[in-house]
């Protein structure tokens, strides 16, 4: 339910398209942090900020995203235990997940991560022994209340109601970006993210991706594409139905327009331009609202199969 002073209040009354609004990103890694996390949390939490400032720097230049988790309920910190560790590669065709545990997060300086970019799993695995394949996907949902208000009072129900339905799966993360989309979540390996998630729709987005789809609703797009790629890829989706997580790609980006084509040969252009919201509206809690940059798509224009 919507409440009265946040940020995503604001985006749902509104009704701000979601679609072209999720992380950019062909590779993620995110270590197991227990204990409290600041509002940027890899030097700001009780992970070693020496390492994780740089390490974050690392992950940027390489196009992965990195991120703090931990598990449901209390946040105490455990000293002396491992660090659960998930890397996963989001693109069509060399989506993977692999995980696994190390003694010291600042293991993770040894990983190859232009091969998490590029989906070279062998790589990875040769660079950081210690991770294995990981069969079913998992599911992070942002919580970080020194973050943005909105995923601590949202974020955290969503967690608590979806570890009952899959225990095991479900990880608090401390950003995933688009407050005001909150309760958000990334589903890995693929990288999709949903916001204005239920315990409902979340079950479902899971159970699809146990099956290598993905779900429309609240969808906010796959980041292993562009922003504009994101919104048009969803578009597209909408339009035909497509629910197959590796059937469709971004092949091409105009000034105006994105082109997607399915396995099968098809293809769509999609118009995609960005206009200045009407009325202004805050992009995270507390902040002054202002007239920020929307997406908007046109219909798919269907073309040739090739």
């Amino acid at each position: 339910m919507a409440r009265p002073g946040l940020c995503s209040t604001y985006c749902r009354v509104l009704r701000e398209p979601l679609a072209g609004t999720a992380v950019v990103a062909k590779g993620w890694v995110v270590v197991e942090q227990p204990g409290p996390w600041g509002a940027k949390a890899a030097t700001q939490s009780h992970l070693d900020p020496e390492f994780g400032g740089p390490f974050d720097d690392q992950c940027k230049k390489a196009d992965v995203r990195f991120g703090l988790i931990r598990m449901p309920g209390r946040h105490a910190d455990a000293v002396g235990r491992s660090h659960q560790v998930f890397v996963a590669s989001t693109t069509p065709g060399l989506s993977w997940l692999l995980g696994g545990h190390v003694a010291d997060p600042s293991e993770l300086g040894d990983l190859d991560l232009d091969a998490v970019a590029r989906g070279d799993r062998a790589a990875v695995t040769a660079s950081l022994p210690a991770l294995l394949p990981v069969d079913e996907p998992v599911v992070l949902v942002c919580t970080n209340g020194k973050r943005d208000g909105c995923c601590a009072v949202l974020g955290r129900p969503l967690v608590s109601g979806l570890a009952e339905r899959a225990p095991g799966r479900v990880w608090e993360a401390n950003h995933l970006g688009g407050h005001r989309f909150a309760p958000t979540a990334t589903y890995l390996p693929a990288g999709t993210m949903h916001g204005h998630l239920t315990v409902e729709t979340a079950v479902e987005a899971l159970a699809a991706a146990d099956r290598g789809e993905t779900i429309t609703t609240g969808l906010r797009g796959r980041s292993t594409w562009s922003k504009r790629g994101q919104a048009a890829e969803v578009a597209v989706r909408e339009l035909t139905g497509e629910l197959s997580l590796d059937a469709l790609r971004v092949v091409a980006e105009g000034a105006e327009t994105v082109t997607v084509q399915h396995l099968d040969g098809r293809s769509w252009i999609v118009p995609v331009t960005s206009a200045l919201a009407d009325p202004p509206r805050p992009d995270s809690c507390g902040k002054e609202p202002f007239a920020m940059s929307i997406l908007q798509t046109g219909t798919p224009v269907s073309g040739a199969i090739r």
